[in-house]
């Protein structure tokens, strides 16, 4: 089946053909038709599967028509990150160029100055793709209205509810116009998700095409058992013995990402860290030469875990364990993308074991824990109960106390002082 064949016009059709997509994915496919026919849509795929351009071509098809048009904002794509916020925008306007009346597109989000944000929107656009926290503050600006959104988009919607974008979202969400078309798109079904959805979308079209919520078969999976302590060692050494061009390598913390990258520079690796306290320019340059294979390993936090499109990324190694079995899967999810072959690595200590063995049993894994010569675990687990939040991995996700567990405990606390 052809793009074409989904009802997109000719110019989007050979849009898609020239950026060399022949077929439509499954999310593509489920998406496609129904988002062109007006109907909110609530799409599940994996990172890889295709889900910008399901967005990407109703959204562009829908403003095809110059009658009507105007100078604020038509279209809204709500995105967790800068840096898928920038890869949306650069896809629309891929797509756009092959249009007879090309759409505005800009781009926004936080870490670089406001005012070329704002003096970039004086004259209106027509798409706007922006990450939660600087579109608001645009709001308060009044650089931009979102009393003109007719259709909204949120990409990767489970990291846009997480907490921290949640009230944002909420705030956003509360400056819309009532009617309007919506478009959900996610890796994972949370149930926040599905909380969302029953309330913004009206009779959706689901789509769900991913199998069983477990990373994409092309992709092979290790797990080597590793004390803490080696496992930057380990690392030097799978890269030098296997000649890995490339891996992105992901780690709990800035500081251990900071870390990690200098002891491999040292080693004479290529390496430089990624993560939220980094400048935009600095980010933006890291990802530049690793895509170009001018930088041979990044060493990331969980900011990387989503959205990130870096075309055959042969190698993910998990360096610390993610905290739950969804992050697991974006992970993973940034190598083995296009249905291309990929690898993903995890280092597995005695302190984390436990957790991996959850993130298996999750994912449905059946992994032996492999020993490499020279790099063999030694440590034994520490007890249960001493560690609620188990060290290394930025602790167990559902294993640490609650708001509520600690105002009970401090609650059962005062009692107890009671003469």
């Amino acid at each position: 089946m052809s793009f074409s064949t989904l009802g997109l016009s000719s110019p989007l059709s050979e849009a898609v053909r020239n950026l060399g997509f022949d077929a439509p994915t499954p999310i593509q496919l489920g998406a496609i038709g129904p988002a062109l026919q007006g109907r909110d849509v609530l799409g599940c795929a994996h990172t890889g599967s295709g889900k910008t351009l399901a967005f990407a071509l109703p959204l562009l098809q829908s403003l095809s028509d110059p009658a009507g048009r105007q100078a604020q904002a038509l279209v809204l794509v709500l995105v967790p990150t800068r840096e898928l916020a920038t890869q949306v925008g650069d896809t629309l306007r891929a797509l756009a160029q092959h249009l007879p009346q090309q759409p505005r597109v800009s781009v926004v989000f936080g870490g670089v100055s406001i005012n070329p944000q704002m003096m970039g929107l004086r004259g209106g656009t027509e798409v706007l793709v922006a990450t939660p926290g600087r579109l608001l503050d645009l709001v308060a600006h009044k650089a931009v209205k979102l009393s003109g959104v007719r259709l909204l988009v949120l990409d990767e919607a489970d990291r846009l509810l997480d907490l921290g974008f949640a009230e944002e979202l909420n705030q956003l969400l509360a400056l819309l116009p009532a009617k309007r078309q919506s478009l959900f798109f996610s890796a994972t079904f949370a149930p926040a998700v599905q909380a969302l959805a029953n309330t913004l979308l009206h009779e959706p079209v689901r789509v769900d095409v991913r199998p069983d919520a477990a990373p994409p078969t092309a992709i092979v999976q290790r797990a080597i058992a590793v004390d803490a302590p080696k496992r930057t060692q380990l690392l030097r050494h799978l890269i030098q013995q296997n000649a890995w061009t490339r891996v992105l390598v992901f780690v709990a913390t800035k500081f251990a990402a900071e870390i990690v990258a200098d002891k491999l520079r040292k080693a004479g690796l290529t390496a430089e860290p990624f993560h939220g306290e980094l400048s935009q320019g600095k980010r933006s340059q890291v990802l530049t030469d690793f895509k170009a294979e001018r930088l041979g390993v990044v060493v990331a936090t969980d900011v990387a875990a989503r959205g990130l499109d870096i075309a055959g990324l042969p190698v993910v190694v998990n360096f610390d364990l993610p905290r739950s079995a969804n992050d697991y899967t974006h992970r993973v999810g940034r190598t083995g993308r296009a249905g291309e072959p990929g690898l993903a690595v995890s280092f597995v200590s005695a302190a984390t074991l436990a957790h991996w063995r959850l993130i298996a049993k999750r994912q449905g894994l059946d992994l032996a824990l492999e020993s490499i010569p020279g790099f063999e675990a030694l440590e034994t687990a520490p007890p249960a109960s001493s560690h609620p939040e188990a060290p290394g991995n930025g602790g167990v996700k559902g294993l640490r106390p609650s708001k509520k567990d600690k105002l009970r405990a401090l609650a059962a606390v005062g009692k107890t002082a009671v003469p």
